[in-house]
């Protein structure tokens, strides 16, 4: 770009964020280059489909002249490359807005973040569309980029924007006659394969061949225009599906499953959704992405919404697709769209359907509807506590690895309940976040003993879901800290201390810890182990508080119950110590506080393990000491 500058000409500084983005894109994404020929044609079908929206609108003031395709050209002996759409185009204000800032706020943390999460220094450049910068991927193959365009609006100024990607771009006044926007360039000598004709055809094929617009590669048109939602289940191939799928969601692997809807009656409408194979990247790294998702929302085929929230609940909006209806008409306003009745019918039937279609993948495709509930279970137990009306169903659909199942296998509550011991009552369940740590607790030893099933709540959102439910099949679901136990059925693995004897050692231990704990209790639940903590009955399940603390819930924390095993040799042993006068020994009270940081330890919640090693430290040395 030349220095000097006519008056006409205004330069304009990228803002701080954008530069860092454009670096990023300019240096790490190479993997696949070719990504930007999608999203070059991305956003000019996204122009045509606003032009034909209007067009198709009463509005008046506006350039319904000329046919809505997209031209591209290019000379491989100069590596020129244009492409050019008939769309809505742009005013100088837009062009600001549209490529002089980041079209999606937190854009730049998200790009860093997949960055620091990958081995390698670049980004996967197949993930672009997911970021709302599209555009700016050109700059992988080019240097410079002029950007001509001229707003439909009836006597709209044209203009033409221009740069090279390194911190500003200029605006100048263009002589464009004609609607739409034209993108030219040269490649670079290392990208001049995307200067011949046959392997632009190869890309739009693979990219774009759904594109609703006509795609000219010189004179021909190369993409194939096919609403496929508009078509029965008999005629749909899953190879095109999944091209439709990956051309619809910028997603570059096939969808995991997809599910076409087809009704008539009080509202008509069609529809064809995905599963994606894995749960989107910004579902990972952005807090409250769902709210923003949603299908796509057509009108008698034409686009009205390309992100409709209104047509899921939230806790559904990872699935994507296409809805068509011609309930609706086409100059609808989101206000409209929200408070249509029509919507909220089209919203109750999709939102049925696509649990009738969870509910099928998991009968008749268990392994799929397993790699499903891996990447998405999560995110469907949302709806237990905000969609009361299908709460049944989602009960239905959840599924918990138990003490029972192997390691990453599920079972249902109905396959719990059918499996209950005899004379068992309730569901039991253990939250934690290590499956080997929890089948090792204290806790589950009265279970295991008593061959008793326990969910193991692994997911943390469990301990927010799961005691919502109270029953399942009129069996109540209680945590195993607060279960009751019936200390008969259990036998111990040595005797029991008498009523001295225990009254004795509780003693003791209520004077060492004093008010850390909340009581002491003799345990009915502990076979093999001497001590574990457990809340009290009113009190909030422990896995629970640990949640709302992580969430900076500012949660204080609650005093736990000790519950001593007096069967156990350590109880007692520190019972006789007791007995004989020795409560004031410092082993004797070494060992009490030892035990009671010891359960604290398995619990995760002791906050200096260095006190708790070097007592151990002491207890081992008093031990081992010479004449003992």
């Amino acid at each position: 770009m030349s220095d000097k500058k006519s008056p006409s000409v205004k330069e304009f500084e990228y803002k701080a964020e954008m530069k860092q983005l454009l670096d990023l894109i300019v240096h790490s994404l190479y993997t696949h280059p070719e990504i930007f020929l999608r999203e070059l044609i991305s956003n000019s079908s996204d122009a045509l489909g606003k032009a034909r929206f209007r067009m198709l609108s009463s509005e008046e003031g506006f350039d319904r002249e000329g046919e809505l395709k997209i031209s591209i050209s290019v000379d491989p002996e100069q590596r020129s490359f244009v492409i050019e759409d008939s769309g809505i185009g742009m005013s100088q204000e837009e062009l600001i807005a549209n490529l002089g800032t980041v079209a999606k706020s937190g854009t730049l943390g998200f790009m860093e973040a997949l960055k620091s999460k990958q081995d390698g220094p670049a980004i996967d450049a197949n993930l672009i569309g997911q970021f709302g910068v599209g555009f700016y991927s050109v700059f992988m193959v080019t240097d410079e980029v002029t950007v001509e365009t001229r707003s439909a609006e009836s006597g709209a100024e044209a203009w033409t924007w221009r740069s090279s990607g390194q911190g500003t771009y200029t605006i100048e006044p263009a002589d464009r006659e004609v609607r739409g926007t034209r993108i030219s360039f040269t490649l670079k000598e290392e990208f001049k394969e995307f200067a011949e004709e046959y392997r632009l055809e190869q890309i739009i094929k693979k990219y774009s061949n759904f594109v609703d617009y006509p795609i000219f590669l010189g004179s021909k048109q190369v993409n194939s225009i096919s609403a496929l939602w508009q078509r029965s289940k008999s005629e749909l191939n899953d190879e095109e599906v999944n091209e439709f799928y990956k051309f619809i969601s910028n997603d570059y692997k096939e969808p995991l499953d997809y599910l076409h809807i087809s009704i008539e009656g009080a509202v008509s409408f069609k529809a064809l959704l995905f599963i994606p194979a894995e749960a989107p990247m910004e579902l990972l790294y952005q807090q409250g992405a769902l709210e923003k998702h949603g299908p796509q929302l057509y009108v008698k085929k034409v686009l009205i919404q390309h992100e409709c929230r209104d047509l899921l609940p939230e806790y559904l909006r990872f699935v994507s697709g296409v809805v068509d209806t011609e309930d609706l008409s086409l100059n609808v306003s989101r206000e409209m769209v929200q408070s249509s009745p029509v919507m909220s019918k089209i919203r109750q039937i999709l939102t049925g359907k696509i649990l009738g279609w969870f509910e099928t993948l998991a009968k008749e495709q268990p392994e799929k509807f397993k790699q499903f509930y891996k990447a998405f279970g999560p995110i469907i137990k949302m709806g237990l506590n905000t969609d009361y009306s299908n709460r049944e169903k989602l009960i239905d659909l959840l599924r918990f690895e138990t003490t029972k199942t192997a390691e990453g296998e599920y079972a249902t509550l109905r396959q719990y309940a059918d499996r209950m011991a005899e004379g068992q009552t309730e569901i039991y369940y253990h939250a934690g976040s290590n499956r080997s740590q929890m089948l090792a607790h204290p806790n589950l030893e009265y279970f295991v003993k008593r061959d008793i099933e326990v969910l193991l709540l692994l997911d943390p959102v469990d301990v927010f879901v799961v005691p919502s439910i109270f029953e399942y099949d009129k069996k109540p679901l209680k945590s195993i800290e607060k279960a009751e136990i019936d200390a008969s059925s259990v036998e111990p693995e040595g005797e029991r201390l008498a009523a001295e004897g225990t009254a004795g050692v509780i003693s003791l231990f209520k004077e060492v810890l004093g008010d850390q704990v909340a009581d002491v209790v003799e345990s009915k639940r502990l076979v093999s182990s001497p001590v574990t903590l457990v809340s009290g009955k009113d009190a909030m399940d422990s896995q629970f508080e640990k949640v709302m603390k992580m969430m900076q819930q500012g949660v204080p924390t609650s005093k736990k119950i000790l519950e001593v095993n007096t069967s156990h040799p350590i109880i007692r042993n520190l019972a006789g110590k007791q007995a004989v006068g020795l409560s004031g020994d410092p082993v004797v009270r070494a060992a009490v506080l030892q035990l009671f940081e010891g359960a604290l330890l398995l619990e995760g919640d002791l906050e200096s393990i260095s006190g708790y090693v070097s007592r151990m430290n002491e207890l081992v040395e008093a031990a081992t000491r010479a004449g003992n």
